[in-house]
């Protein structure tokens, strides 16, 4: 047996064309830019205590906008408004993540063992 001093990676299945691959890497980062600069841009709102207090976060989760109806504030009471503050906030952001898993599933789903030797 000779040793040519060459070591060769074998992948189940035959070698992967190296070029296809980088270009099929390449489009997935395009699309994934793309979504997340979608999410970035796209505003979804969650409430709580019925309507009193409605926050907005974008897609990636950033709250742009707060909004408190009068009936909420009781000058008495601010812990009851803190927390209805806290559950619009925390709805939105379910709306969110939920939003980005419909987005972003489709494409990261394919990362699952699609490059050999890649942890993803």
């Amino acid at each position: 047996m000779s040793c040519t001093g060459r070591s060769r990676a074998v992948f189940p299945g035959g070698q992967p064309n190296m070029q296809q691959l980088l270009k099929q890497a390449q489009k997935m980062q395009e699309e994934l830019g793309k979504a997340q600069k979608e999410l970035a841009e796209t505003k979804v709102s969650g409430s709580a205590g019925g309507g009193l207090v409605e926050a907005t976060v974008t897609g990636a989760g950033e709250l742009v906008a707060l909004a408190i109806a009068p009936a909420a504030v009781d000058p008495e009471d601010t812990e009851t408004l803190a927390d209805l503050v806290l559950a619009a906030v925390r709805d939105a952001n379910a709306a969110a993540q939920k939003m980005q898993a419909e987005r972003m599933g489709p494409l990261t789903q394919g990362l699952g063992g699609g490059i050999p030797g890649l942890p993803f």
